[in-house]
């Protein structure tokens, strides 16, 4: 058992911005424990975006325009129109259908209402934890409360990543199953593997301000215990 405060411990420093489940799959230590550079970002409120301000007469952002004619019917496939990119030190999936369709500075938004676009969502925000924009991102992509407060102040702690080190292994996406689904809210289980097999953790995700955010447990993790799985029965594969 670890001692000290739990957010100065290394098994929580490893899990803080998500890309610390890629860690914690391949063996790699991505995030450092000491306080973060960027920690102004932490102390300074947010400043407006699009996620802050005014709707438009649909209840979504402005200039949020999606496809959400799929509804509530869960996918039994990727969407054929998904590509790959890289973000901060990740490769995650997008789609001009399921989103984001709007990329504003370290904000990847206007994510489609349906069970696929609550799927991409799950891959991109707690993904864009690792880098130094994290504090925006938080406080326009995770869901207002006690989680979202607890992992800002435990996020604090811990330095950014912004970039991939060369040559260093990771996991990766391979796939996802949306485990339960209804417009006000979604459960993402996402599949990663690395060199030592495969492994799968869950993901929250609330219908917010007209697009989905994440929503952190009330011990401010934005995922559940990453756990192995001995074969990929049940998701649905990027084909990656």
């Amino acid at each position: 058992m670890e001692s000290g405060p739990y957010y100065k411990q290394r098994s929580w420093q490893l899990s803080a911005g998500f890309l610390a489940v890629v860690a914690v799959v391949g063996g790699v230590v991505t995030l450092l424990s000491g306080p973060d550079t960027t920690a102004a970002h932490a102390n300074a409120a947010a400043t407006g975006g699009p996620l802050a301000g005014p709707s438009a007469k649909d209840g979504r952002p402005r200039g949020c325009r999606t496809d959400d004619s799929a509804g509530t019917v869960l996918p039994t496939k990727a969407p054929e129109d998904v590509g790959w990119r890289t973000l901060g030190v990740a490769r995650v999936p997008v789609s001009v259908s399921a989103g984001p369709t709007r990329i504003q500075g370290p904000l990847w938004w206007c994510y489609a209402h349906t069970p696929t676009g609550a799927a991409l969502a799950a891959h991109i925000i707690p993904s864009q934890m690792s880098g130094s924009d994290w504090h925006t991102v938080t406080e326009q992509q995770v869901v207002p409360g006690r989680g979202r407060d607890m992992f800002a102040f435990q996020r604090a702690t811990v330095q950014s990543t912004d970039t991939q080190s060369s040559g260093t292994a990771v996991a990766s996406y391979v796939g996802f199953s949306v485990s339960s689904y209804t417009a006000k809210a979604a459960t993402v289980r996402l599949l990663l593997k690395s060199a030592q097999g495969y492994a799968a953790t869950d993901i929250s995700l609330r219908w917010s301000g007209g697009d989905w955010k994440v929503e952190a447990d009330d011990n401010g993790s934005l995922h559940s215990p990453v756990s192995a799985v001995q074969s990929t029965n049940g998701f649905i594969l990027w084909g990656v």
